[in-house]
């Protein structure tokens, strides 16, 4: 039977954390605040980056989407606590934060580059960015800043998205916690709900990785979820347990 007290500390505290910040959110969108926009990571070169986003971003969650912290919280509590109790807090929390870092790292890596390349197109058509930095995209896409040239406002579109969408949650760690027990446990069967059938963790874990990077690399505006954080994360993480562990002969 689950019990809040089994969870190893820093596993229990990382959850805490998560949800607090949650609270908080809907707690500031009732008072008409902005926490994403606050609290979330903004790309480097985007206006309102503060570096401080570094760090608060992976316990950010969206207010409106239950599920997103939901879905994180349960594979931290699932994985996590195991890696917690086999390497111990210490280098638990390295590894979280390492993976958290990492995500956000490769995520803000290319997302700076196509920031820097929307401005050179738009500077190449004489458009003053900074004009652009001043105006809040609606959501529903519905206002033209430049009626007149479709391929024009479909850049300052794009370069707006880039600016002021910041990156939210705890996956990327997450991401990096489920690389780290499908190397460590590759043959722990895992059951899935649907269908409920047992898949082995290296399978099931290697598949929604191909996935993951297949939806980095596909372009569809209609997808808000940052895949390219999720690699991130799972990168880092499969390369740390690697170097941890490349003496270690068996495998469960």
């Amino acid at each position: 039977m689950f019990s809040f007290s089994n969870i190893p500390t820093v596993t229990k505290n990382l959850l805490i954390i998560n949800v607090l910040f949650y609270i908080a959110s809907l707690v500031m969108l009732q008072n008409h605040i902005d926490a994403l926009g606050m609290l979330g990571g903004h790309y480097v070169n985007s206006p309102l980056f503060e570096p401080y986003q570094i760090i608060t971003h992976f316990f950010m969650h969206s207010p409106n989407d239950f599920f997103h912290i939901l879905f994180n919280m349960l594979m931290l509590v699932m994985f996590g606590s195991h890696l917690e109790r086999v390497w111990g807090p210490k280098r638990f929390f390295i590894f979280y934060i390492s993976c958290a870092l990492g995500a956000f790292a490769l995520y803000n890596g290319i997302g700076v580059y196509q920031i820097m390349e929307l401005k050179s197109k738009l500077a190449a058509m004489h458009v003053d960015v900074s004009h652009l930095n001043e105006h809040a995209l609606l959501k529903d896409g519905t206002i033209l800043i430049f009626p007149d040239d479709y391929q024009l406002n479909a850049l300052a579109k794009a370069y707006q998205m880039k600016i002021l969408t910041p990156m939210v949650g705890a996956s990327g760690a997450v991401f990096g916690i489920m690389a780290a027990f499908a190397y460590l446990f590759p043959n722990t069967e895992l059951m899935l709900l649907f269908p409920p059938i047992p898949v082995k963790a290296k399978y099931l874990m290697g598949i929604y990785f191909a996935l993951e990077v297949y939806l980095s690399f596909r372009s569809n505006v209609n997808d808000n979820v940052a895949h390219l954080a999720h690699v991130g994360g799972a990168i880092v993480g499969f390369a740390l347990v690697y170097f941890w562990n490349k003496k270690r002969k068996t495998f469960y």
